[in-house]
């Protein structure tokens, strides 16, 4: 972290350094291509008739967990967590106002506890989004673009198999196994040479059986904030930060207390991009949480539209 924290500090000072080749654009006109942050929606949406792709890669390694009351327990030396997940983006645009996005994850999982070692391969849940872009961006207002997501529990979540260690559980951490129907609204503001994102959804999941048992998950809020910088010669800089609420969920309809999943993380980045292809390279760390794995996370991305 600290290497990438100085590298966007030595970008940023040198920025003074270089020619501003269009100081003569006007704000409306300033539109620079990025892969965007990691995490937090963009209000923009493509062109009609293109067709965006973005893949993801995560590794991810869990160094403990924030337990109940939202304190940090760190894994002993000989416990490792880890993962690999590959995510798939395509986003497809009807009209210039209406686009429709889907998402799926493939993942491997690997633990070693108490001297035992287990892997899993598999896919994790997938999403279906609808976005409609309600306001475009004016001097003083930002592009807004509301939106629905469905969750669909393509990923296994019960009856895991003997010495896997729980490993081939593929499930989102906030409804395993649930379907889940979410609302949202997405933020974009110019302010050269920043650009601002924010957005905010409220989700729904729908009572479920895991192992025989009624469960409801509780609702959730999600909120990301992001930031980018950008530089000289197609570079930019990335900063978000990205948060999840979870209430108490219920069984056989008791609700469990202390059921509560919280998780707040950080992320920096540096991106490169043309108007053919999007770069971003980016590190990921969980700050705070409750009931929720504290994991550093380094992740490459890039986006192509055709």
């Amino acid at each position: 972290m600290v290497s990438i924290l100085t590298l966007c500090v030595i970008m940023a000072f040198t920025r003074a350094s270089f020619p501003d080749d269009d100081h003569s654009v006007k704000q409306d006109d300033w539109n620079p291509p990025s892969a965007g942050p990691i995490v937090t929606w963009t209000a923009p949406l493509c062109a009609a008739g293109k067709i965006l792709i973005q893949p993801f890669f995560f590794y991810n390694r869990t160094r403990g967990i924030f337990n109940d009351e939202s304190q940090y327990k760190s894994f002993t030396n000989k416990d490792t967590k880890s993962q690999y997940q590959e995510v798939l983006l395509a986003q497809y645009s009807i009209t210039d106002k209406l686009e429709i996005d889907a998402q799926g994850v493939f993942q491997q999982n690997l633990i070693r506890i108490d001297g035992e070692r287990a892997s899993s391969a598999g896919f994790g849940d997938s999403y279906l989004y609808l976005r409609y872009c309600t306001i475009d961006e004016t001097k003083w207002l930002p592009q807004t673009t509301t939106f629905f997501q469905l969750k669909i529990p393509t990923g296994k979540y019960e009856d895991p198999r003997e010495g896997g260690l729980g490993t081939d559980l593929m499930g989102a951490n906030t409804g395993p196994g649930s379907y889940e129907h979410g609302y949202g609204v997405i933020f974009t503001k110019k302010m050269k040479p920043f650009i601002f994102h924010a957005d905010f959804s409220y989700v729904f999941p729908i009572k479920t059986r895991v192992e025989g048992i009624n469960v409801r998950y509780g609702s959730y809020v999600v909120y990301d904030i992001g930031v980018e910088y950008f530089l000289h010669k197609g570079f930019n800089l990335m900063l978000e930060l990205n948060s999840v609420l979870q209430r108490d969920s219920r069984l056989n309809g008791c609700l469990i207390p202390n059921s509560d999943y919280a998780q707040m993380l950080i992320c920096p980045g540096i991106g490169w991009s043309d108007n053919k292809i999007q770069t971003l390279i980016a590190y990921q760390r969980t700050i705070a949480g409750t009931n929720a794995e504290v994991k550093d996370s380094f992740i490459f991305t890039f986006s192509y539209t055709f």
